[in-house]
């Protein structure tokens, strides 16, 4: 609307706090009385537990207790979402521990400093066990068991039925495909701090996560309390991208000491903890066959993924089922899928979200895909592209996975990205640098992602205007660094003309906020934004009546006037304020006040393209990133500069996963990477200034228009550069890298293909498949609009 707040650049009002430490976190929280604790974590990957001694420990100065699983007696459960129902987790280890840094034993101190130093006293006595660490070996036949009872490492599974996706290929590429393991690693580690009883609540719980509410009930569920006893507040979170979704074994942990022992508790995390311990993301090998026409039409892609779960079935690998299926086939008309899934047991840290959350895997595999095809028919990376997609005509769009796709036209985004990064320009310097044949090449790599954000269901928002004529706006999403108290006061300043130094934003404690859904899967601004704009809405049309009241007018004579203030139609002289009006609706007990829950049917789908320009040293694998043009498109914009700065953040981690990061194990099981002396994520000094642009295809879900925009950039990165990684390579007859592109991976892949031993992408996927119940679907899925 004209002169409206919304699609501008408005700073975030949050920064200042956060600048100047001003901001409340769970380790700045001074409890009267609190104890600390430290976790005595298992040093084997595997092993039967055949005794622990806890007496040196106990007897140590400022020690309070030292406890095990027998002396808590705490229920086992399941993460987020449940993978297998018969393998829970429980807090701390009882007959035998599954993976390196799995809680044993804790250590109660007066101080952090004593329980720290008193876990090195505690004595366990392990048996060792045989560790399974790769994926793929845990399900081969004699693997290493994690659970005897269960006979196999196989923790869930399904395949398709025998029809062939790929009967009508005149060519099918194939390629096994990896998304390797990487670390979560926010600034802010896991924290808790928890209050036994008081008046009002039998539970109290400080803790840095993303779903305030949700962690709530799976508190009072697991306690036997009712929820309305149990109050959770989340200050300010130091970062989550998914590692900080559910209830851990260490916060479990510590609600059972807290409860045991009559005091407040608190417990926050070490670096090397939480390298060990946070959930961590990725971690499938995909084994996908694309069938295609001569032309480079698609016919049918066959996929068979390998998801790891971790140590007890860690939820991430059941990602492999949710969202990885659901956009297994990308941006693209793909006639037929066959989509196999084994999820797979290791003695892991166990698997959990990263930002993105299985869609990343489905995109990297789909793009690498195409790119495998186009060179193989040598039709140009963004022709191939162009042939397959969905066309804006066909939306709503129903894919063979079963998903609805809202709206899209994936050709805008790619024509405006190839646009900027002047794509003829750079093929033709990539061929003068092959002809001239120095030993740094010129790599060129595009990705075209969809994926999904929201899900259908519903969120709370609430308005509240004040006697002052200030505003109170709440949400029951809960921010950790996205902007939401910028984007909802926004909404609410638009609506009501109130200022936005005068909104006061509330988020994040369930005694303040009635209910919410929390923020996961980029659903802030879509769910949450509508749900507070409806609220503004509903508050506007209660104090318009007022105001008509007040004024001795028509309701449909009042209207809020450009400087926020209420009058009458043709009478200009005869205004009130919303103090005026919010006062008199106070006098009479009947405050401003709107909660409404906004529901969404279904989910959204966001999409862009991404290029990726990189310079290859052939003399010493090392890989430079040189260009990176982003063009993501969101729906509606509410605000461009949060948007860039969510595009940054994704665009450093999905960029780092392409190049640097990766979590490993030897093969014993024990983290090589549990440091960041080790952990290989980069800094501010190895990455570059990222280009960035948006289009705008506002979707018909939503009365904002609004899609996700906090994952997009991880999503249609990664691929990008190891595209650009492959194309620099492919005048050595390289068809396929590896992620992360290292310096050493790089040189042999160059090596290789200089000696003509360039090596095949494909290998038969493991036996597994053939083996696991077929799915509920009757044959491969076809698409359909």
């Amino acid at each position: 609307m004209p002169g409206s707040i919304l699609g501008t650049s408005v700073r975030r009002v949050e920064d200042r706090d956060l600048m100047t430490g001003a901001s409340t976190y769970v380790g700045n929280l001074a409890l009267e009385g609190v104890l600390h604790l430290a976790f005595v974590r298992s040093s084997m990957a595997h092993a039967v537990i055949t005794g622990i001694d806890v007496a040196g420990a106990a007897a140590a100065p400022g020690v309070v207790a030292v406890l095990t699983a027998g002396d808590l007696d705490l229920p086992a459960h399941h993460g987020l979402m449940v993978v297998n129902p018969d393998l829970p987790r429980p807090p701390l280890a009882t007959d035998r521990v599954r993976f390196v840094g799995e809680p044993v034993a804790v250590v109660v101190g007066e101080t952090k400093a004593a329980a720290v130093d008193a876990v090195e006293l505690v004595e366990v006595d392990y048996d060792p066990l045989p560790a399974v660490v790769d994926m793929e070996a845990a399900l081969e036949p004699g693997a290493e068991l994690q659970f005897p009872e269960l006979g196999s490492n196989l923790a869930a599974g399904q395949r398709s039925t025998d029809e062939d996706a790929l009967a009508d290929a005149e060519v099918v590429v194939r390629a096994r495909l990896v998304n390797q393991r990487v670390a979560v690693m926010p600034m802010e580690g896991n924290a808790i701090a928890v209050q036994p009883g008081d008046q009002e609540h039998d539970l109290t719980i400080w803790v840095s996560t993303q779903m305030p509410h949700g962690f709530r009930a799976q508190a009072a569920a697991l306690f036997g309390l009712e929820t309305e006893r149990v109050r959770v507040v989340a200050p300010h979170v130091g970062g989550g991208f998914g590692g900080k979704a559910g209830m851990l074994a260490e916060h479990t942990a510590a609600v059972g000491v807290a409860r045991k022992l009559g005091r407040p508790v608190t417990w926050v995390e070490t670096r090397s903890e939480n390298l060990v311990s946070m959930p961590q993301g990725r971690g499938q090998v995909a084994y996908y066959e694309l069938g295609l026409t001569r032309e480079g039409v698609i016919t049918g892609l066959r996929a068979r993924v390998v998801a790891d779960s971790g140590a007890y079935a860690g939820f991430g690998g059941g990602l492999v089922f949710a969202s990885t299926q659901a956009m297994a086939t990308g941006v693209y008309r793909v006639p037929k899928l066959a989509f196999d899934g084994a999820v797979a047991l290791t003695n892991t840290t166990p698997m959990g979200a990263f930002r993105g959350a299985g869609r990343p895997e489905a995109t990297a595999h789909i793009e690498r895909m195409i790119d495998l095809a186009g060179a193989e028919l040598g039709i140009d990376p963004a022709e191939i592209r162009r042939r397959n997609f969905i066309q804006p005509e066909e939306f709503p769009y129903r894919t063979p996975s079963g998903v609805r796709y809202d709206i899209g036209d994936y050709d805008l985004p790619l024509r405006e990205a190839l646009r900027l990064v002047d794509y003829d320009k750079l093929r033709e310097e990539q061929a003068s640098r092959r002809e001239a044949g120095g030993p740094v090449q010129l790599g060129i790599g595009i990705s075209v992602y969809v994926e999904i954000t929201a899900g259908g269901g519903d969120e709370y928002g609430s308005v509240t205007v004040h006697a002052d004529g200030s505003a109170t706006v709440s949400a029951g999403t809960s921010g950790h660094g996205q902007g939401h108290p910028t984007a909802f006061a926004m909404l609410a300043s638009d609506r009501l003309g109130i200022p936005m130094e005068k909104i006061r934003f509330v988020q994040s404690d369930t005694a303040v906020v009635p209910r919410g859904g929390g923020t996961g899967g980029s659903r802030s601004l879509q769910m949450a934004g509508n749900a507070v704009q409806g609220a503004a809405d509903d508050v506007l049309e209660q104090a318009r009546k007022r105001a008509a009241a007040m004024l001795e007018a028509s309701v449909d004579d009042v209207q809020l006037t450009e400087d926020g203030a209420f009058g009458v139609a043709g009478v200009p002289s005869v205004t009130l304020t919303w103090a005026q009006v919010a006062s008199g609706a106070e006098a009479e007990d009947a405050p401003l006040h709107a909660g409404i829950d906004f529901h969404q049917d279904d989910a959204t789908f966001p999409f862009g393209s991404h290029v990726s320009v990189v310079e290859v040293d052939t003399d010493t694998g090392r890989v430079t990133p040189l260009r990176h043009v982003a063009v993501d498109d969101c729906g509606r914009i509410l605000n461009p500069l949060l948007v860039q700065g969510q595009q940054h953040g994704g665009l450093a981690q999905g960029i780092a996963q392409a190049l640097y990061e990766e979590v490993l194990y030897d093969a014993d099981g024990q983290p090589l990477t549990a440091t960041l002396a080790d952990y290989r994520m980069p800094s501010a000094a190895d990455l570059f200034n990222y280009e960035t642009a948006n289009t705008e295809t506002p979707t018909p879900m939503n009365p904002l228009g609004a899609k996700g925009i906090g994952e997009s950039a991880t999503v249609g990165s990664t691929p990008a550069v190891q595209n650009a990684v492959v194309d620099a390579l492919s005048v050595f007859g390289v068809r396929h890298v590896d992620m992360p592109c290292t310096p050493e991976r790089v040189w042999r892949a160059v090596q290789d293909g200089r000696a003509g031993r360039a090596a095949d992408p494909w290998r038969e996927p493991p036996a597994v498949f053939a083996t696991l119940p077929v799915s509920s679907q009757d044959g491969a899925a076809e698409a359909t609009i």
